[in-house]
């Protein structure tokens, strides 16, 4: 026979005080951990939603990301003219091409300055990118000097309202519009006409080519007749996979430093709910050798402190889950390691993320209360109950 239930939970919620401190310390544990898991997981629906799979970034072989490639004039042209890119409006390819560069602009209410990725977009750079929609204002006309800026953009930075000029490649730009990109990369860029940047900033070469493709299955024929092209030399990369490239280096960096604090910090609830449940077994000797007295046997009493452990991890787990919950509310901006440009996003929590921090929690209880449970476990009857 088994230990009741109603047994241990009777046990813990006599010894409120500590039971809540060794709870949560678990809930603080488990509140780092899940806040790690969902930055990274956060960056990586931000960066992965901002392609899409039946898009296809052509950009220069090796070159890492947009900032560092070239592509020149007539390199463009011969990506353009391929037969799986699908038609728009009036017969023309679906393909933009595009110049990225960076500028550093000041954010609201300091003096402190970063970096922001200015995007120049050719006419079917916008028909492109359905996840992109005006929030205010309106699309800039091609051949001017007007811009629109992403709605993170707009919140941060000076200059970069409606109305507002920037003065960057010895230009003054007006910010007709502000662009939702919903909650993906293109929120923390800055676009405007591609040629008007590419002559403010001197340059004669693209960055990148943009280009939507009939049907996404014929991706691997695009891809194996560019790079068999002599004339080329370019990397060629579904949208999706390529921007999902462009988070790994951040979210690794996340994933280590978290992964490190949270097995630190998890060392320390581990240790003190091993002390919690150590100084439950000296309390409860006489209850023990009563138990073992009324037939209970060694496996027994074993499962019951391990179940005991078990509910501190639990309820634990849920607390500092319930907390982790509301960092949803919050969107950060940190350098992006790949393009060198501030990127905005915020934490996500999914089911996978609860499920392994409640895994977490459960294995914070179980190591902590199995050698106390082991002890509790090997005690003699006789000695327990001449303790009393």
């Amino acid at each position: 026979m088994s230990v009741p239930l109603s047994y241990i939970w009777r046990n813990l919620a006599a010894r409120r005080l500590t039971t809540l401190l060794t709870a949560g310390g678990m809930a603080l544990v488990v509140f780092v951990f899940a806040t790690v898991l969902m930055l990274e997981e956060g960056l990586r629906v931000t960066l992965v939603e901002t392609g899409s799979p039946g898009n296809v970034v052509v950009t220069r072989r090796s070159a890492g990301t947009e900032v560092q490639s070239i592509i020149d004039r007539e390199q463009a042209a011969i990506v353009e003219s391929q037969p799986e890119i699908a038609l728009g409006e009036h017969g023309l390819q679906l393909a933009s091409k595009e110049t990225v560069v960076l500028i550093s602009l000041a954010k609201r209410g300091s003096d402190k300055a970063s970096n922001v990725l200015i995007r120049g977009v050719g006419s079917h750079g916008l028909e492109l990118r359905p996840q992109v929609s005006l929030l205010s204002g309106r699309m800039f006309r091609p051949g001017s000097t007007e811009i629109i800026a992403g709605k993170s953009v707009a919140e941060r930075y000076q200059g970069t309202g409606v109305g507002e000029t920037l003065r960057f490649g010895q230009r003054e730009w007006t910010v007709v519009g502000i662009m939702d990109a919903g909650r993906t990369g293109f929120d923390s860029e800055i676009w405007g006409d591609a040629d008007q940047l590419m002559q403010a900033f001197r340059r004669s070469v693209y960055s990148s080519v943009i280009v939507k493709l009939v049907d996404p299955d014929r991706f691997p024929e695009f891809r194996a007749r560019l790079e068999a092209d002599p004339r080329l030399t370019l990397d060629i990369k579904q949208e999706s996979v390529f921007y999902a490239e462009q988070s790994q280096l951040l979210a690794n960096f996340i994933s280590y430093l978290g992964m490190i604090l949270s097995i630190i910090f998890s060392i320390g609830a581990i240790i003190g709910a091993m002390i919690t449940m150590y100084a439950s077994v000296a309390n409860r000797a006489t209850e023990i050798g009563t138990l073992r007295a009324l037939g209970f046997r060694r496996a027994n009493i074993l499962a019951a402190f391990l179940v005991e452990a078990l509910m501190l991890g639990a309820a634990g787990g849920v607390a500092g889950l319930a907390l982790a919950s509301f960092m949803q509310f919050f969107t950060i901006s940190t350098m992006n390691w790949q393009s060198f440009s501030e990127l905005a996003f915020s934490f996500t929590l999914n089911g996978e993320i609860a499920a392994k921090s409640l895994a977490f929690a459960l294995v914070m209880g179980v190591a902590g209360g199995f050698l106390p449970a082991a002890r509790a476990a090997r005690l003699d009857i006789v000695d327990s109950l001449r303790a009393a």
